[in-house]
């Protein structure tokens, strides 16, 4: 058996996001998905993680699990063997998105997480133009079940997220930098400035996919991930 493979999923997502990816690796490695839920900064939600992770593992990180992907090689780069960092970003929050995640906040306090989700978030997940219904519903009912509270906490935590750039100079492993061809919340030349940080990465583009290339084209995405881990 191989090392283990940690996959951290995005902001108000769980497990299922990564379905076609446990489901392509799952037998030739133990994948673990872990709950990204309990804590307001990304230092402790990694702190966590770490005590429960294997002594050493493969570790790729989507949007927000990007971010806690270059949290974890921060903190202890001595666990982690190879990082996949896909549709995410390595800066700090700029203000003015900070004060919107407050309005945020305030409206699903009262009972607006579903209408955020609708109407703010997941119109920017899918390939511009994308409709489809499967998918949004699936990211819809992942938030749901997460609820209002670890909306809170994680949108608290993407506020005070610290610039990785630095972090991400100092890598030294097998490093895959991907993307949707169409992410607007996260755009190419994003995940281009991350490959030229990282010594020897390797940046793959998925034509066709928004901010969510694990669900909108997992056959390609898995091509990549699986080359990735053969490196």
């Amino acid at each position: 058996m191989n090392e283990p493979l940690l996959l951290l999923p995005g902001m108000m997502c769980d497990a299922r996001l990564f379905a076609s990816q446990v489901s392509e690796f799952s037998a030739d490695y133990p994948v673990i998905v872990p709950v990204l839920t309990g804590q307001s900064t990304f230092a402790e939600l990694c702190k966590d993680i770490l005590a429960h992770a294997p002594p050493r593992f493969a570790l790729a990180g989507l949007s927000m699990g990007g971010i806690i992907a270059m949290e974890i090689v921060r903190q202890a780069p001595e666990r982690v063997s190879r990082l996949a960092l896909m549709d995410t970003n390595p800066l700090a929050e700029p203000a003015i998105r900070a004060m919107e995640r407050d309005a945020q906040i305030e409206r699903v306090r009262n009972g607006g997480l579903s209408s955020v989700m609708r109407d703010e978030m997941l119109p920017n997940y899918l390939a511009d133009g994308s409709k489809n219904d499967d998918l949004l519903t699936l990211c819809m009912e992942m938030a749901e079940a997460l609820g209002a509270d670890v909306f809170t906490q994680q949108s608290r935590a993407l506020q005070q997220r610290r610039d990785q750039c630095d972090t991400l100079r100092r890598i030294d492993m097998p490093t895959l930098i991907l993307c949707g061809e169409y992410d607007a919340l996260c755009p190419l030349e994003r995940h281009v400035m991350m490959c030229d940080l990282i010594s020897g990465a390797r940046l793959a583009v998925i034509p066709g996919a928004g901010h969510l290339p694990v669900l909108e084209r997992s056959e390609l995405t898995n091509k990549e991930i699986k080359l990735w881990l053969n490196t």
